[in-house]
């Protein structure tokens, strides 16, 4: 019996393991994953009517999505944890019922700093994402947590990239404010959901332990757990490779000769949506034992999406191949990898997902900067140099790591091959 085949430790195993997480229930972590990373996309395309109304200069607008994406790194490493110390149905409750309140401070904002101090707060309270991803990995059966986390994580995506359509359409009817009022309805009418529809009386892992030995617990996974940091390694090198495509691609497409409006490029993120949807498999196939192949697959993929995406010029057919092959491998991979951290210790869930994540987020930051650079020096050429080249480092470091692992031949396929 491997370590992920055991109960998990602090839960009622008649009442959750043993029925696993129903389709109803994953749904339902789905659609509020989908809409609270949403709150953290909702600015890009509206800083300009921001910068007009509160009177921001141009050139320090783009402080909004940083600040944004601060108060998210700060909220995995200080709030995700949580989930390991405190009952989880409460947390998720009121993270959310918090995040109503930093949206109305948002859409209510007078003033710049005001602003900034709302999606602050949106950003930290948006990782209850990690949270129920963690939460949905924990009640789900061993043979069913790839599935399970395919299906939630499949929410995330949907939020991350139809978030930018949807506030454009709810600006256009009422402003810019209105995005933020309204999910922050929405937020509110979720929390009483998810405080009714949650399962109770779940006794967390570290129950009675102090917060900073929870924190201090999260930074040892790293020294125990391999599988941790070679899965954070992945983390990071995928989410820097999809944001070199995305933070770049409005650069050349809004350009003659394609001058493109916001709302064609957006539709981009349409065909990503499909692709990240198809990905939903790699969880199944994660449960199956082969998470390791559909990793290599994945990774391969990437490399060869960045083929189709240099063919700008040529077709814009060629990118919409390659956004859909660039979404699909980094979702399958990412799916993979959360199956097999949970996996290893299905009792510290959140830390693992949270420390894991820290890894995305960094990773994005460092993508996005690095492909506008790029961008000014070499133009789109060396923005796909750059992309493929980081396709074929992460394929690197898989290949060093499967050629570690030794699987015995007359063994069928478990989660310890990774």
């Amino acid at each position: 019996m491997t370590r992920d085949d055991t109960a998990t430790p602090g839960l009622k195993a008649d009442d959750v393991i043993g029925h696993g997480l129903s389709p109803p229930m994953a749904l339902l972590f789905a659609l509020t994953c989908g809409l609270s990373v949403a709150n953290i996309y909702f600015a890009q395309p509206l800083l300009d009517a921001m910068a007009q109304d509160l009177d921001i200069a141009p050139a320090a607008i783009g402080m909004v999505v940083t600040f944004t994406q601060i108060g998210y790194a700060l909220g995995l490493i200080l709030i995700v944890p949580l989930g390991d110390l405190r009952d989880r149905r409460r947390l998720i409750a009121g993270q959310i019922a918090l995040s109503a309140v930093g949206l109305v401070i948002v859409g209510t904002a007078s003033h710049a700093a005001v602003l900034l101090i709302g999606l602050t707060l949106v950003g930290v309270l948006a990782v209850v994402v990690q949270v129920l991803v963690a939460f949905a990995a924990t009640l789900a059966t061993p043979d069913g947590r790839g599935r399970a986390i395919g299906t939630v994580t499949s929410g995330v995506v949907g939020g991350i990239l139809l978030a930018r359509a949807a506030s454009g359409a709810l600006a256009d009817i009422g402003g810019w404010r209105t995005v933020y009022l309204v999910s922050a309805g929405l937020m509110l009418a979720m929390a009483l959901l998810l405080l009714r529809a949650l399962p109770r009386g779940l006794q967390p892992t570290m129950a009675g332990s102090s917060y900073l030995s929870l924190l201090r617990s999260t930074a040892a996974l790293f020294v125990e757990e391999s599988i941790l940091r070679e899965r954070a390694l992945f983390a990071f090198l995928i989410f820097a490779d999809l944001n070199v495509f995305w933070t770049s691609i409005v650069l050349p497409l809004s350009a003659p000769p394609f001058a493109l409006s916001h709302t064609a490029i957006g539709l981009l993120g349409i065909a990503g949506f499909a692709g990240a949807l198809a990905a939903r498999n790699a969880g199944p196939l994660a449960d199956l034992g082969w998470a390791q192949r559909t990793t290599g697959l994945s990774l391969l993929l990437m490399l060869t999406a960045w083929a189709a995406i240099a063919c700008l010029h040529t077709s814009l057919w060629f990118v919409l191949a390659g956004v859909i092959m660039l979404d699909l491998g980094l979702q399958a991979v990412h799916v993979t990898s959360q199956s097999l951290i949970v996996a290893a210790r299905p009792d510290a869930a959140s830390r693992l997902v949270g420390g894991y994540m820290v890894f995305y987020s960094i990773g994005s930051a460092v993508g996005g900067i690095a492909s506008t650079m790029v961008y000014a020096m070499a133009g789109w050429s060396g923005v796909c140099m750059l992309g493929a080249g980081i396709s074929a480092a992460a394929l690197l470091v898989w290949v060093v790591i499967a050629s570690r692992i030794e699987v015995p031949a007359d063994c069928a396929p478990t989660h310890a091959q990774r």
